[in-house]
């Protein structure tokens, strides 16, 4: 191990399943990396509470409301466990949120869809969230040690918001005609988003490769993918309800699901700002950090103020 370099021993501590913690020495395309995946979990947590927040007021009953508030507290939590896990890599929050108000850094493309009935809560839930926790499952198990143990915390949480959501749908789905085609359109609107929301296809993507030789990924965007249409397309059976695609259909040769081709130019269009919701999704969350910016203020006086007291106090013993 004497004659290794810094990046061999690195890697070689990765390929043991040794996780990397954040005074261990590291490329710093590795740190970069990191720093883009986590802020941009961490962002889109935080936007992702204004489409569902946008029907507290509005939710059919006080248990549907009570369990909404939890969920949106939830995604609060996991924004703020996922800041702390980059802020581990150097980057400030502060400089995370200026990336985020400035439109450098981004977040989910699929919280630029708008929430247009009370299905849409059940649809974002079994599908959005169940798209989440297809993904982040595998990154418990990613090489940085910080990020692992936040998501360990995360998908337990997630794994409670796709059960919610699929238990809207399923009540839906017992109810009225009207109740059915509400849930029926809601999934008819967000299936194709929500597969979307693994990102390009393998030949297209350009981290792929290195994040999974450092084990930040364990799994491609296209495997993923495929698991997630694979369980989606045994489940809207149970609901009795359909996805919006006509070439969706068992294939006994690769034990898989077949789906329809991805329109790649909306989801390219939505990354660029485009998107039904983009603007105002961060004119939002513009908004609450200038009108939050007091409250800033006067923590920021009280923690002085209490340093100078207990400064004082020192000074007189």
């Amino acid at each position: 191990m004497a004659n290794l370099t810094n990046e061999e021993v690195f890697q070689d501590k990765v390929d043991q399943e040794i996780r990397i913690e954040p005074k261990d020495w590291m490329p710093e395309a590795y740190r970069q990396t990191l720093i883009r995946q986590i802020s941009q979990h961490a962002h889109s947590e935080i936007i992702g509470m204004l489409p569902e927040g946008n029907w507290i007021t509005r939710a059919p009953s006080l248990k549907r409301k009570a369990i909404l508030l939890a969920k949106v507290q939830d995604e609060a939590g996991h924004g703020l466990y996922l800041y702390s896990a980059a802020e581990t890599l150097g980057i400030t929050r502060d400089q995370m949120y200026e990336q985020l108000h400035s439109g450098q850094a981004k977040y989910s493309s699929i919280f630029n869809y708008p929430t247009l009935t009370w299905a849409d809560v059940g649809a974002i839930g079994w599908l959005v969230d169940g798209a989440a926790i297809m993904n982040q499952v595998p990154l418990c198990r990613n090489s940085y040690g910080p990020y692992a143990r936040a998501m360990v915390r995360v998908c337990k949480e997630e794994s409670f918001h796709q059960r919610q959501g699929f238990e809207i749908l399923l009540t839906l789905s017992r109810g009225t005609e009207a109740q059915r085609n509400m849930a029926q359109d809601a999934i008819n609107r967000w299936w194709w988003p929500s597969i979307m929301m693994f990102g390009p296809g393998d030949e297209a993507s350009p981290h792929t490769a290195q994040s999974m030789r450092w084990k930040i990924k364990r799994f491609t965007n296209d495997e993923l993918r495929q698991k997630f249409v694979d369980i989606c397309a045994e489940q809207v059976k149970i609901l009795g309800f359909t996805l919006p695609d006509e070439e969706l259909k068992w294939n006994d040769a690769s034990g898989h699901y077949d789906f329809g081709a991805i329109d790649w130019t909306e989801f390219n269009n939505v990354i660029r700002g485009n998107g039904p919701c983009n603007k105002q999704r961060l004119d939002a969350r513009r908004k609450a950090w200038n009108d939050g910016a007091w409250v800033r203020e006067a923590a920021m006086a009280h923690t002085e103020k209490r340093k100078n007291r207990m400064a004082a106090a020192e000074a007189a013993a």
